[in-house]
């Protein structure tokens, strides 16, 4: 069984507002972690724009798949025959294509004797509807030897229970982007990545 990092750090979270790059800088510690070797697996999201406008957002996969997370979409028609609507803002939130490719690649157990990052951009408001999702990312926290690299919405309003419950781990290494430093946190992301390996 591997055991959390030297410096007992498991979980890397990267926080901040929306667009300020947090995703960016999960795609550059990925291919980074990837050049040194370092087995990945899980999604991000991506922003999906159409005439300079933002339509919703995809979930894409590790391994190259890719489904809609989210789309702008008008109010409720009111149909009674509809299945219930899952909304945040604007969007309306495509519950069984992220199930469909989130629910696999968090449940994948990598080899046995390797080490894997799980990957989980994000953990948000739109992710967990799914009460499946809040019991796969529960069930990678709780597997002995795991490490994660996620990132979280910043903390305002009315929180998100499993957000609140990662963010007070002791395991847990937290960076905030901003403007001024989210070009500069590459290096200490990897390096927190695969301190948290050994």
């Amino acid at each position: 069984m591997a055991s959390a990092g030297a410096c007992g750090v498991r979980y890397i979270l990267l926080t901040g507002p929306p667009g300020i790059g947090k995703t960016t800088l999960t795609q550059k510690a990925c291919e980074a972690l990837q050049k040194e070797g370092v087995r990945i697996q899980g999604f991000y999201t991506e922003e999906v724009r159409a005439g300079g406008r933002r339509q919703g957002f995809d979930i894409i996969t590790l391994d190259g798949h890719r489904g809609p997370l989210a789309r702008v979409s008008k109010q409720p028609t009111g149909d009674q025959g509809r299945l219930r609507e899952y909304r945040v803002g604007q969007y309306l939130v495509n519950l069984p294509s992220f199930e469909g490719l989130a629910l696999p690649v968090l449940r994948a157990k990598p080899p046995s004797g390797t080490t894997c990052v799980y990957i989980i951009d994000e953990i948000g408001k739109m992710e967990l509807f799914s009460q499946h999702f809040i019991q796969a990312v529960r069930m990678v926290l709780d597997s002995p030897g795991s490490t994660v690299l996620a990132t979280i919405p910043v903390s305002k309003g009315r929180p998100l229970p499993l957000v609140e419950d990662i963010r007070r781990r002791k395991d847990t290494k937290l960076f905030t982007l901003t403007k001024e430093n989210r070009d500069s946190l590459l290096p200490e992301v990897v390096a927190a990545v695969k301190g948290a390996l050994h």
